[in-house]
């Protein structure tokens, strides 16, 4: 299938994934990780999130049962991966890397949410 000529895509703005408990979704990515608050729909127990301001959402929707789990990249800086795999590893959170990409080429550390999605903070060179 080819492409649709004439669909200026320039990047991704919103993401949206299942979580099992709002709560304990929201204190990890808004507390912990810094994504800030957008806007809330306690009716359908969404959560909006801002990543890096204005640069895309994260929304966060609470639903019991079974989903497979996702993996997700935020942008970083290079300097800041060290700092960050500090902070994550100083709240009990395990991680791995940083991983060196060279067909990016960019460096990754990774780690994993309360519900099993796979994060990754990226650091494109």
């Amino acid at each position: 299938m080819l492409p649709i000529k004439g669909l200026p895509i320039k990047g991704l703005y919103e993401v949206a994934i299942k979580v099992r408990d709002l709560s304990t979704a929201e204190t990890f990515y808004r507390d912990l990780l810094g994504l800030t608050e957008g806007l809330r729909d306690e009716k359908r127990k969404w959560l909006f999130l801002r990543a890096g301001g204005n640069a895309g959402m994260f929304v966060l929707q609470e639903e019991q049962g079974e989903f497979p789990k996702q993996h997700f990249a935020f942008t970083v800086q290079d300097e800041d991966l060290a700092a960050s795999k500090a902070a994550l590893e100083a709240k009990g959170i395990e991680t791995e890397g940083p991983v060196y990409h060279e067909w990016m080429p960019a460096r990754s550390l990774y780690f994993a949410d309360p519900d099993g999605n796979d994060l990754e903070l990226c650091a494109p060179l």
